[in-house]
């Protein structure tokens, strides 16, 4: 696979991350559970 389309593939499967973090971020109710959406969105940072 060429450099370019892994590089274009990473950024799209971070993008798509972040909104996925975002979306579960603004739906969440309890912070116990805000805590852990972000613990595991470190660890992908």
């Amino acid at each position: 696979m060429s450099t370019l389309a892994q590089k274009f593939r990473t950024r799209r499967a971070a993008i798509r991350r972040a909104r996925a973090i975002d979306r579960a971020l603004a739906t969440c109710t309890s912070q116990t559970m805000r805590d852990e959406i972000l613990t595991i969105a470190s660890r992908h940072h």
